[in-house]
C-alpha cells in the first residue's frame, strides 16, 4: 500500500513540475538578454578605488603573490589565481576598513580563502599567513 501511494504522490509531482516547466510566452520575455551597459577599464578601476580597493595587480605582482601562497599551502589557490587574487583584494579592503584590528581581518580572511578540501578555511593561523601575503604584495600602504 505504502509503494502504490509512494508511487501516486511521486508522479503528481512529476506531472506538476513538467506543467510548471513547459513556458509561455510571459517566459520568453523573461529570458531575454538584459542590454546593461558595460563598463570600461577605467570606470571599473574607479569602481574599485572608490570601494577602498587596489588596482588590480600587474603580472609580475600577482605572481610574486601567488607563489607567497603556495609557499604556505598550493590548496590556498588550488590553480584559481583570479579568484585568489579577487580574494586578496577583498582583503585589502578589509584592511583598509579597519586596519588594526588583527582579530577580525584573520577571521575575515579565513572565511575567504577556502578551497574544496578546506570548504570552511584553512584556520587561523593560515589565515594570518595569508593575511601577511596579502598585505605585502596587493595592498602594502594599507
Amino acid at each position: 500500500m505504502r509503494t502504490t501511494t509512494t508511487a501516486v504522490i511521486a508522479a503528481g509531482l512529476l506531472l506538476t513540475t513538467l506543467t510548471a516547466c513547459s513556458g509561455s510566452d510571459d517566459d520568453k520575455v523573461a529570458n531575454k538578454p538584459s542590454k546593461v551597459p558595460t563598463l570600461s577599464a577605467a570606470d571599473r578601476e574607479a569602481a574599485r578605488e572608490a570601494a577602498g580597493l587596489p588596482p588590480k595587480p600587474n603580472a609580475t605582482v600577482t605572481a610574486a603573490y601567488i607563489k607567497a601562497l603556495d609557499a604556505i599551502d598550493t590548496d590556498i589557490v588550488h590553480g584559481k589565481t583570479e579568484k585568489a587574487v579577487d580574494r586578496g583584494l577583498n582583503t585589502c579592503s578589509s584592511v583598509k576598513s579597519s586596519p588594526k584590528d588583527q582579530a577580525k581581518l584573520i577571521d575575515l580572511t579565513n572565511q575567504r580563502f577556502t578551497s574544496p578540501t578546506h570548504p570552511n578555511g584553512h584556520g587561523a593561523a593560515t589565515a594570518g599567513k595569508i593575511l601577511k601575503v596579502v598585505r605585502k604584495n596587493l595592498c602594502p600602504d594599507f
